[in-house]
């Protein structure tokens, strides 16, 4: 099912009455069984009232009255039931088809790591109670009413008339409440991402906290963001409990108005003429039925936040799940080692000064190139841009005919080998397999023998490395680098930290791995950087 055009100027309302359009039809029938709650209620009030009235002429005599009460009351319990089922059927489908529509939309850039993954989770999750509470009670709150104010109509138009009057406190009130509630709810959703980013930033730089001995530091910083967001949340269940306070306050005093007319009019005690003489059969079926025109009433206030809850999270769930448009078409692998030409090109993060400015270069098909520099020159980020781990700031970089910036996942076309190579549990033929699921064994063998490996590619390697000496864990890099058919190969750091023997028996490896493809060295040394055709200095 697919949801109608959103317009770009759509209120979270509007967006949310969109975006739950593909199942309006089970929605309307969970609505529908609230509504049809109102025919047993009468029949309850009615039983209830004729079995009282019956009494004084005997206990058989209010039988009828009593089934009919037995038999409504029934009947409603089956009703709930089956609205219950129909709303919960209704959450499950749209939380579905939103995190399906997540899925094939994949997680547009326009939303941080922090905010998509507390839009996924805690924002489809609010769409639960919307749509299995507060909707269906909203329906029921604007029909059932005047259903059973009718109904009281055709016993007493007085009483229904005091029920009509008094229930304009009740939409004033939830109408001042829905305002206030809207906006916490909001704030309310953003200290709940932000505390997101902060937990899923600190999981990444755990080790630099960790060596840096930040931990108390970063503790303090969370913990003035869980209280930002126990704050937020309070207010919210402040103005909740606050507007079902007043309207638990109006509903009771309504039924006592009722109570006290039929008391007095049954007594004859009204303080002016009155306009109908109740018996005891229609004033217990009044009173009886006092209740029941403001329950509907209060259930959608208990659902209300409900409603805040989805509206808050609308904005982030429309980011993530509209149409970003067509991604562009990835390139075809070139046959050949494509050429590179860096143009004017800058790379700035998000925090400090940019790591480069203005930077040139052309490397031809197949040639080597080794980027020489201090730590920090900007080595590793040129590295990065090829696999989208750098933003391009300025400038363009073309491979091959194909700009950069048109085509940012070219990571088909790369080969990669870093200074901590990532290790998985098992053998090392399957660490090396990484590059290429399902290559053939005899591939991998061939890759780990051009790589220097002469041991058992069966021996177990735990995540951590156990097994492997540093020599090695570069070597499983070039392995990998090896197996993979790509006509570009980014060494970052190749022989960093190891002596010069290990080094020495790296390099001819290196140079294999660079035959027939564009390569690119990140290195400070220099003898690695003898072997290359082109010698960069940063």
């Amino acid at each position: 099912m697919t949801a109608q055009p959103i317009a770009a100027d759509a209120t979270p309302a509007q967006w949310l009455k969109t975006a739950l359009s593909p199942r309006k039809r089970i929605m309307a029938l969970a609505s529908g069984l609230v509504i049809a709650d109102a025919v047993p209620a009468v029949g309850f009030a009615a039983g209830l009232g004729l079995a009282v009235g019956a009494l004084p002429q005997g206990f058989s005599h209010a039988l009828p009255g009593a089934a009919l009460a037995v038999v409504s009351l029934l009947a409603r319990g089956l009703l709930t039931q089956a609205a219950n089922r129909v709303a919960a059927r209704a959450a499950r489908a749209v939380k579905g088809d939103l995190r399906r529509q997540a899925l094939n939309g994949a997680f547009s850039s326009r939303l941080s790591d922090a905010e998509t993954m507390t839009a996924t989770h805690e924002g489809v999750e609010a769409l639960d109670g919307h749509v299995s509470r507060f909707l269906p009670a909203r329906t029921a709150a604007a029909v059932t009413p005047l259903l059973l104010i009718a109904a009281t109509a055709v016993v007493s138009s007085f009483t229904a008339g005091i029920l009509l009057f008094t229930l304009a406190p009740f939409v004033i009130g939830m109408a001042l409440t829905g305002m206030a509630a809207g906006a916490e709810s909001r704030r309310q959703f953003q200290a709940l991402e932000r505390l997101s980013g902060l937990f899923l930033d600190r999981i990444r730089a755990l080790p630099a906290i960790l060596a840096f001995q930040a931990e108390t530091q970063q503790t303090a910083v969370i913990a003035r963001a869980s209280e930002n967001l126990a704050q937020r949340t309070s207010k919210v269940l402040k103005i909740a409990f606050l507007s079902s306070a007043i309207l638990e306050f109006f509903s009771a005093l309504a039924v006592a108005l009722v109570a006290v007319y039929c008391g007095f009019n049954l007594l004859k005690l009204l303080p002016f003429p009155a306009p109908e003489q109740l018996s005891l059969t229609r004033a217990f079926f009044l009173l009886a039925l006092a209740p029941e025109v403001y329950a509907p009433m209060r259930r959608l206030a208990a659902a209300y936040h409900d409603r805040q809850a989805a509206e808050a999270a609308a904005p982030s769930l429309r980011q993530l799940t509209e149409d970003v448009g067509a991604a562009p078409a990835r390139p075809p692998l070139p046959a050949n080692a494509p050429a590179i030409a860096f143009r004017q090109v800058g790379v700035a993060y998000e925090a400090g000064a940019p790591v480069l400015s203005g930077f040139n270069l052309n490397i031809a098909p197949g040639a080597t190139v080794a980027l020489l520099g201090a730590s920090g020159s900007g080595k590793s980020s040129l590295l990065h841009l090829f696999l989208g781990l750098a933003p391009l700031t300025e400038g363009e970089v073309e491979v091959g005919g194909v700009l950069l910036s048109d085509h940012p996942d070219l990571t088909a076309w790369i080969a990669w080998a870093g200074q901590s190579p990532v290790v998985v549990p098992g053998t090392l033929a399957e660490n090396i397999a990484l590059a290429w699921r399902g290559a053939p064994s005899g591939r991998v063998m061939e890759a780990a023998a051009r790589a220097g490996f002469t041991g058992d590619l069966n021996r177990a390697i735990d995540e951590r490395g156990g097994g492997l000496s540093g020599g090695e864990r570069r070597r499983l890099g070039l392995a990998r680098a090896f197996l993979k058919p790509a006509p570009i190969l980014l060494l970052d750091e190749p022989t960093a930290n190891l002596d010069a023997a290990s080094e020495a028996a790296m390099r001819p490896v290196i140079r294999a791995a660079a035959e027939g493809r564009t390569t690119l060295i990140a290195t400070h040394s220099d003898a690695v950087a003898e072997m290359a055709d082109v010698v960069v200095r940063l």
